[in-house]
């Protein structure tokens, strides 16, 4: 699914089967990853130092810098004020009093950030860069199903690679949903993955029960990459927005951090990170 990304209004309303994807781009300069890791409460900075190389840990701040600016046009805050907690497995979800609002998740591979909103579902979403490099056939033989990788070897030779980055998509997307993370063996469940077949839950534990009651959608989010989306919940109505540029995050920023940087400062994206 090749989405139309259009612009979000200051403020935005979920109605109960409303599903928000956003796509960003990390692209910052150095300076405005310093300002935008203002935003971050001490856990995440915590996390950030943990990263060996500048630019995973420049893609987490900004990342999760985004992802309070996006929470903050549904909760009409400031992104410092928002609050998270997390699951037994690592899950983000927001707490204090915005916890039961909405539900959410984030995935970004090689500068692209994708985030899902919805309210009070369990979701997961998941953006890979399809990678010429990859040993593909060797991974899906560790972590697939065994149906799935006798699909996989059934595909002509010249679709197997994008055919396995879905699948892949696909199945992070779903136990992130599930928020077990590498907890849930990714073998003991099917999705589907040939390019002729609709992004379907096939089966858990070699059951089919249960399936139904979930939804995975595939996305187009950039060309060279793929990505999916899992959520509990049997409609959806899905909207397409990309992240606020500059005049939009100056109106989101302009209250934080006074005293340590001026918006003057906030030069924020580099060549073509509008998107």
């Amino acid at each position: 699914m090749k989405p139309r990304w259009r612009r979000a209004p200051k403020r935005l309303r979920l109605a109960s089967n409303d599903v928000d994807i956003w796509r960003a781009s990390l692209d910052v300069n150095a300076g405005s990853v310093a300002i935008l890791k203002s935003t971050l409460a001490a856990d995440e900075l915590a996390r950030a130092d943990r990263f060996h190389f500048d630019r995973d840990r420049d893609a987490f701040i900004v990342a999760r810098a985004f992802l309070r600016v996006i929470l903050g046009r549904y909760l009409n805050c400031h992104p410092c004020e928002l609050q998270f907690q997390y699951g037994p497995y690592g899950k983000p979800a927001l707490a204090g009093r915005d916890a039961e609002t909405l539900s959410f998740n984030l995935s970004h591979a090689d500068g692209l950030a994708l985030y899902a909103i919805t309210p009070g579902r369990d979701v997961g979403i998941d953006v890979e860069r399809i990678r010429p490099d990859m040993e593909t056939e060797c991974l899906a033989g560790r972590f697939f199903s065994r149906e799935e990788f006798g699909k996989l070897r059934s595909l002509p030779r010249h679709i197997r690679r994008n055919a396995f980055f879905s699948c892949w998509s696909r199945k992070e997307a779903y136990v992130k949903a599930r928020g077990e993370g590498l907890f849930m063996p990714l073998q003991k469940f099917e999705v589907s993955l040939a390019p002729d077949e609709s992004p379907e839950l096939i089966s858990v534990n070699g059951i089919r029960q249960g399936t139904s009651d979930w939804v995975l959608k595939e996305l187009i989010p950039r060309a060279g990459f793929v990505a999916a989306l899992a959520i509990q919940a049997r409609e959806c109505n899905f909207r397409f927005w990309k992240l606020p540029p500059y005049i939009a995050l100056r109106e989101s920023f302009s209250k934080i951090c006074e005293t340590s940087c001026s918006f003057s400062s906030l030069t924020v994206y580099s060549q073509g990170a509008g998107l």
